[in-house]
């Protein structure tokens, strides 16, 4: 795995996590990314979690939701106390978590932000999240990853399979 070390990769190794990390190959424009990713790693799409930098009210938050899915904004705030929610924009969203559009990973980031964690993920042993790379995803079990993010799991996802 020489050249596969992330920031997100480095903390769960530090920390002593199971982990595994799963390279995959998928044109980071086409459409349906996601699904595609899921396919290219021969997982369930369910079981494929995104990472989206948000703002409520203001505030930078991370929103992890299933890629079958899409965030449901309402729920987001609510989950959080806010009123309102809304995608950050894109340079934002590098510049704070120190990682690319489609490589934004919910761990090991520049700086910690607050996280949501879809309530669907604690239905499966193990779920699977960028790893801070575009083409590289990490596979733990999402009690670590709600630890790690000291998350705050809600049912935020909308569409789920």
């Amino acid at each position: 795995m020489a050249g596969q070390g992330t920031p997100a990769t480095a903390l769960l190794t530090k920390r002593k996590i199971a982990h595994s990390v799963h390279p995959y190959d998928v044109d980071p424009d086409a459409p349906n990314y996601g699904a595609l990713a899921a396919a290219a790693l021969g997982v369930p799409p369910e079981r494929v979690f995104k990472s989206l930098v948000t703002e409520v009210d203001g505030a930078l938050t991370v929103a992890v939701v299933p890629v079958t899915g899409e965030l449901d904004l309402k729920a987001l705030a609510a989950a959080v106390g806010g009123k309102r929610a809304a995608l950050a924009d894109r340079t934002v969203a590098e510049r704070t978590t120190g990682y690319v559009r489609g490589g934004i990973s919910p761990l090991g980031q520049r700086k910690r932000l607050p996280t949501v964690l879809d309530a669907s993920a604690l239905g499966f042993p193990t779920i699977y999240v960028s790893a801070g790379r575009r083409g590289l995803q990490l596979q733990l079990a999402p009690a670590d990853l709600v630890s790690l993010t000291q998350a705050h799991v809600a049912p935020v996802a909308t569409g789920r399979a």
